[in-house]
């Protein structure tokens, strides 16, 4: 066999894992419909969906604490497929992670959590504006862009309430 056929077997077998690893790292993201479209952000409208969430006052242990619940250790042993986002926000004082839920999943269907510090949460239908930004996740960049999200939101005469969510 010569080295050109090898190098096409190889790049083929290549292409098939990266379609194959890329399929199965598909995460569900809440559906949404954008309502208006701006240069450096969007406004999208969100139905009613549900989360699980905890509430600290720091992030630690946070994200273990709910890997566990959607990798079975909840009443029903039941593993959860992740979703996206992982969402942080701040509520009083306290850090609050949330994971949310498959779309299949309402307030009744949720297996219920064994850690106590874990609720299952509605949140309800909305709008909110989404500013997309590249880098990491650090609060330094968070802060950056929800200052340039504000700002733009202000610009275009654009009511908004609550802080940001990461």
């Amino acid at each position: 066999m010569t080295i050109k056929k090898v190098l096409k077997i190889l790049i083929k077998y290549i292409l098939l894992i990266f379609f194959m690893i890329n399929n199965v790292m598909a995460y569900e993201e809440n559906s949404y419909q954008v309502i208006k479209k701006f240069e450096n952000f969007e406004i999208r409208l969100y139905q009613e969906r549900y989360v699980i969430q905890v509430r600290n006052n720091s992030q630690d242990g946070s994200f273990q604490k709910l890997f566990n619940y959607i990798s079975g250790k909840n009443q029903k042993s039941e593993k959860i497929e992740m979703t996206t986002p992982v969402t942080m926000l701040q509520e009083n004082n306290l850090m609050v992670m949330q994971f949310y839920l498959p779309s299949r999943f309402d307030m009744e269907s949720a297996p219920l959590p064994i850690d106590g510090s874990i609720e299952i949460a509605k949140i309800e239908k909305g709008y909110f504006a989404v500013i997309r930004y590249s880098g990491f996740a650090s609060n330094k960049n968070f802060i950056k862009h929800a200052q340039i999200l504000k700002s733009k939101l202000i610009d275009n005469k654009i009511n908004f309430q609550d802080d940001p969510i990461k």
